[in-house]
């Protein structure tokens, strides 16, 4: 396939779960979308994350990088490559990186990163938080 046949896929949906499900159907399940992560203490192990990724309307070979990228901006707390093949504008893949033990150290925006062949595609938060100091209760 020349690079005049490629075309460059859409992200169609990206989601950090807990768990990601595969029915009898063929059909995926998301289990625990992932706003944040909520610690007594630091630092804490998360024993499953998982990334979860759709891709379509493209044509070609491809490759999805997923890195998870700690509050200072440099560490890379887990990453996974994905190879994926689309043939035609009308197909689409579906990927699903599990990251499995992944320490948080530091309270504060640790980042989900999505790259199509290195080129970033989407990066979004997520927050590591501790619980807020309790005020004392008036009577």
């Amino acid at each position: 396939m020349s690079n005049l046949d490629r075309m460059i896929p859409d992200l169609q949906a990206c989601f950090a779960c807990e768990d990601v499900r595969l029915e009898a159907s063929g059909s995926h399940s998301i289990v625990g979308i992932i706003n944040f992560i909520g610690a007594p203490s630091l630092p804490i192990q998360v024993i499953k994350l998982c990334i979860w990724t759709r891709w379509s309307s493209g044509v070609g070979e491809f490759e999805q990088t997923t890195r998870l990228i700690g509050p200072d901006e440099e560490a890379v707390l887990a990453a996974a490559t994905t190879k994926f093949h689309l043939t035609h504008e009308e197909s689409h893949t579906t990927n699903v990186n599990i990251f499995g033990g992944v320490q948080f150290t530091h309270p504060g925006a640790h980042h989900v990163e999505i790259m199509l062949d290195a080129e970033m595609r989407l990066r979004f938060p997520i927050r590591v938080m501790l619980p807020a100091a309790t005020a004392p209760q008036q009577l």
